[in-house]
């Protein structure tokens, strides 16, 4: 007998079995029992009718965080089995996610679950007390396009026990979706099937069966009231409007009466005295639409007298239907008092505001907590929050701009029912462009940007991402990274503008872009947002093999420097930020080690650094946020941690999933005297002018005018042209380069067509990924919009013949933070793949190679088989600028912003130093103007009077030409044949120019002509 026999035998047995009890009982009960229950409708039997696959078929399939994470899945045969001969079986060790999911076929229709009441099946307890998340996926294409809504259920059972789950019991997934959001909500009638994320943290093993369908639609599960806000501020005097609507699973129309009562009661506002009381019933009728609505009407009182805001909670009793989550409340706006005058300055309404607020509403102003975290976002109120963030990735659905204003003023509304209505202020991780929402625009990353050698243009962009920023809601960027890196093995290299202290302090012009002028008065402008100046200080100086975080091995380290160093390199571009009006700081995660005695300390608990050089010494009166969960690095205990970081002198904790922590903690500290009130009002302080500042108290909701400019062609231009100016020409034997549109040009490479490599980290999630993650314009589709002849093969496998030059993309893909260190599973070195591709190609015919990476690669083993060599850096999402540079378009004019080192065992190299031989230096980059000057050394001369002149009349522009017509003159001598005598000489050239010092740079350069 098979195993179907087997099972058809038992299922009939069982349905016998029911028969005859059902028999036995009064004919009433049998009937309605019948009535009242369909059969199940079995989901998954697991005796082999589904089969292992993925979509589009039909099929079980794993999944993981990582190549150990997926589970381990048969079709086990048990004797025990709750249906049938088999179940399905597994083990699992998961250290990220992992999980399996049964989808059903993609090219088939959904299927329609909505005439009954959950699911449910069979699960094997091993009385472990984990929780096992279950989801349902609903609506959309397929089960991969589809919507994810779920529920867990905790195995603290030892034994095979059917799990029963109502629908009504799954809840809408808000912290991840695999595609944007649909219409969030549960219609049931367009299922795709199921997905199960086993626990973290310990092996286990686990069996499930007989997944099926149970039970009749109940109504107070398929039908739910809701009211269209949860907060409805009014101004004094005013009515509210409270919409009451019901809505049902599937959108059929209700089958039984739903009756909604309503009552005024509770709250802080005084009944009679500040609104009128109300209290009623609305009662929906069976066959009703889903959709219906009525509205309840609160009427509010004036009484002339200035006051904080206050509540009136509107009960709500539903009987037939399940009510909605929370109590929705009327909220009489704040009126009369000061620090609502926006007449009145800055510094007054601070200081009436903060002389009204309670301790636990101070500690709510300095904590930072993750959208992800707060839910619905109830707590924004109960905790008074002052801040909210998306991390990397951290994206509403749809991933859109309207979306994005939508769930910001969505929290904002949240705010509204706290006391003194103090707006929050979001935040997100905008490092190029405003990287987290899809189809916005991204610029170069820094590295890009530091190459250009152009500050007007870093305005430009600066500004462009603030006009997209600020036209989701959001006003505060945490950007621009002022690092200086020093070893490009850090994983976050290419977030600085480079290796040179004098480069970063000119590229700062990027502040203003963002913030508008520097006395802050532009900040409440709809295209300008708030910066943050990161991460102070020292970060970018971390040594190889420092960090203690996890696998790292750069990030996160330690910085051991003298203070002459640490005033010159590390902290110079700080005060130049301060000079500009940077409105926020954010501490770096690294330690800093001085040399003193005191080892390497945190930043986050250096009160020396924070308060003493950057709010004291410098100047700085924005405020301090931590970085995400640095304060957990900190030694002690939690209190500890608090109190350390807060008395060190950061102002606003980013606490993403322990807000409620931080906020009691530092309520006790205050209490207990350790970190005292005057400490606390400054910081909240602080926090307060910049939301001032930024005009949130008049405006606290989304400004969406500039939203059809996200994206928009003005402002790609404004990323192209940045594109165009980062591309750094170091070697073009036989000019090469730029093409021609006549030449038959032969283009592969792993980064020729692949807009994520192209974007790097820091682009829709926080690692960024491979693939086409986001519109825009790759390499290659840059190359055949400029009317090159083109033909594309990835890995060089097509036939080379024919062709008059070749074209080979290649680099890293993306990574971000120290994740990406060198050492914890990253090199310098092109891929093989990569490393193929270039010695098949440039055997063949001419070619050039494009470096397509956040940091150098080394390839000076192929450099003589290279013809032409080119930085591309991180160029965005405008392939284009790539191909104007290539086609002659506009001319390659980009600079090294860091070192090119011959190997890794040369790092760290830097500009300045006493050993100092790379393959190419620091300031290096040839040209493909026409007007490269000649003469030797008479043109040096020459130019080395003309930039003393300047120097002492303050022209700088002339200055500069004189030291820029000297530096291509050297290169165009020196070629490839780059020695440590000429290097040298004019790296520091180069650093001469930024600082000014214009006739000892020609100078420099004059000897590294002769050393050439």
């Amino acid at each position: 007998m098979t195993g179907l026999d087997r099972n058809s035998v038992r299922r009939t047995a069982v349905l016998a079995g029911a028969a005859l009890i059902v028999g036995l009982l009064p004919l009433a009960s049998a009937g309605t029992a019948a009535a009242a229950d369909p059969d199940p409708v079995p989901v998954d039997r697991f005796e082999g009718e589904v089969p292992f696959a993925s979509q589009p078929a039909e099929g079980l399939f794993t999944w993981g965080g990582d190549a150990d994470d997926p589970p381990r899945l048969s079709l086990a045969e048990r004797s025990d089995a709750p249906e049938g001969a088999k179940v399905l079986a597994g083990d699992y060790d998961i250290s990220g996610y992992g999980g399996f999911t049964h989808d059903y076929a993609a090219d088939q229709p959904g299927h329609d679950w909505s005439a009954h009441k959950g699911i449910r099946f069979w699960w094997d307890g091993q009385n472990n007390g984990k929780k096992t998340a279950f989801e349902i996926k609903d609506g959309g294409a397929n089960g991969e396009a589809s919507e994810l809504w779920t529920t867990s259920f905790t195995d603290d059972f030892t034994g095979w026990k059917q799990i029963e789950i109502p629908f009504g019991d799954f809840t809408y997934r808000t912290d991840y979706q695999p595609v944007g959001g649909i219409d969030q909500v549960l219609g049931l009638t367009q299922m795709w099937g199921y997905a199960v994320t086993l626990p973290v943290g310990a092996a286990g093993r686990f069996a499930m069966d007989d997944v099926e369908l149970y039970g009749k639609a109940d109504q107070s599960l398929r039908a739910s009231v809701t009211t269209d806000a949860a907060v409805y501020p009014v101004k004094e005097g005013g009515t509210a409007s409270v919409k009451v609507s019901v809505a049902t699973t599937g959108s059929a129309p209700i089958d039984e009466p739903v009756t909604v009562a309503y009552e005024s009661a509770g709250g802080t506002a005084e009944s009679g005295r500040d609104y009128t009381p109300v209290k009623g019933e609305i009662t929906f009728p069976a066959g009703t639409e889903s959709g219906a609505s009525r509205t309840v009407q609160v009427p509010t009182l004036r009484d002339r007298t200035g006051e904080a805001a206050e509540t009136v909670p509107l009960k709500l009793t539903v009987t037939g239907a399940k009510a909605p989550a929370e109590t929705p409340q009327v909220v009489i706006d704040a009126h009369g008092l000061p620090y609502l005058d926006a007449k009145l300055p800055v510094k007054k309404r601070v200081a009436d505001l903060l002389s009204r607020m309670s301790l636990a509403e101070k500690a709510g102003q300095m904590t930072q907590a993750e959208r992800g975290a707060i839910g619905a976002g109830g707590d924004i109120a109960a905790y008074d929050l002052g801040s909210l963030l998306s991390g990397g990735g951290s994206t509403p659905t749809p991933n859109t701009p309207a979306a994005w204003a939508k769930m910001i003023d969505g929290y904002q509304l949240r705010a509204q029912a706290t006391r003194f209505q103090i707006p929050l202020i979001y935040g997100v991780d905008a490092v190029h462009g405003h990287n987290n929402l899809a189809g916005a625009t991204v610029m170069p990353h820094n590295i890009g940007i530091g190459a250009t050698r152009d500050p007007a243009l870093a305005e430009r962009t600066g500004a462009v991402t603030a006009a997209e920023v600020r036209a989701t809601g959001v006003p505060w960027d945490f950007a621009p990274c002022l690092c200086v890196t020093r070893d490009e093995r850090w994983g976050r290299s290419y977030e600085s503008f480079g290796e040179d202290p004098a480069l970063v302090e000119s590229m700062e012009t990027v502040v203003q872009g963002l913030q508008g002028d520097r006395s802050g008065k532009d900040l409440k402008d709809d295209d300008r947002v708030l910066a943050t100046a990161k991460h102070f200080v020292g970060d970018g100086g971390t040594a190889y093999g420092s960090s203690t975080t996890g696998s790292y091995t750069v990030d996160q380290g330690v910085t051991k420097v003298g203070r002459q160093e640490l005033e010159a390199v590390h902290l110079a571009p700080f005060q130049e930020a301060v000079d500009r009006g940077v409105g926020t700081v954010m501490p770096s995660y690294s330690s800093l080690d001085l040399g003193d005695g005191q080892g390497p300390v945190k930043m986050h608990a250096r009160g020396d650094m924070i308060n003493g050089v950057l709010k004291d010494r410098m100047g700085f009166d924005g405020f301090v946020i931590s970085d995400w969960n640095a304060i957990d690095q900190l030694p002690g205990d939690y209190a500890a941690h608090v109190r350390t970081s807060v008395n060190a002198g950061v102002d606003m904790m980013m606490v993403p999933y322990s807000y409620k922590e931080f906020s009691a903690t530092l309520i006790d500290e205050a209490k207990a005297g350790r970190v005292t009130d005057r400490r606390i009002d400054d910081a909240v302080a602080r926090i307060l002018a910049q939301k001032f500042r930024l005009g949130l108290f008049e405006k606290p909701y989304a400004d969406t005018s500039g939203a059809s400019a996200i994206g928009s062609t003005a402002h790609r231009a404004v990323a192209r042209q940045a594109a165009a100016e980062s591309q750094v020409l170091l070697k073009n034997a036989g000019s090469v380069l730029p093409l021609k549109k006549s030449q038959k040009v032969y283009v592969a490479g792993s980064n020729a067509d692949d807009i994520g490599n192209q974007t790097g980290g820091w682009t829709i999630t926080w690692q960024g990924s491979s693939g086409n993650i986001t519109p825009g314009t790759t390499i290659l589709q840059g190359m055949r919009k400029a009317g090159g002849d083109i033909t594309y093969s990835k890995d060089a496998s097509a036939s080379t013949d024919g062709y008059d030059v070749g074209v080979v993309v290649v680099g890293e893909t993306p990574y971000a933070e120290g994740v990406g260190d060198v050492g914890n599973g990253n090199d310098l070195e092109l891929t093989a793949a990569d490393k193929a591709a270039v010695d098949k190609v440039c055997a063949a015919m001419k070619c050039a190679v494009l470096i397509v990476s956040g940091r150098p690669q080394l390839i000076g083993d192929r450099l003589g088989d290279v013809d032409a060599l080119v930085a591309s850096w991180l160029p965005g999402t405008e392939g284009d600028g790539v191909a104007d540079v290539l086609y002659g378009r506009r001319a390659f004019t980009g600079q090294l912003p860091v070192t090119w080192p011959k190997s890794e065992s040369q790092l760290p190299i830097n500009v300045g130093d006493t050993s100092y031989d790379p393959q190419f230096p620091y300031g290096w980059g040839l040209t493909t103007l026409t007007n490269v000057p000649g003469g030797g050394t008479a043109s040096l001369r020459a130019l080395a009077l003309v930039a003393a002149a300047a120097e002492r009349a303050g022209a700088d522009t002339v200055a500069r030409t004189a030291v820029t017509k000297a530096r291509l003159l050297v290169q165009q001598k020196i070629g490839t044949a780059v020695t440590a005598a000429s290097a040298k000489p004019f790296a520091d050239a180069d650093h001469l120019l930024l600082t000014g010092h214009y006739a000892d740079a020609v100078a420099k350069l004059t000897q590294a002509y002769r050393a050439g």
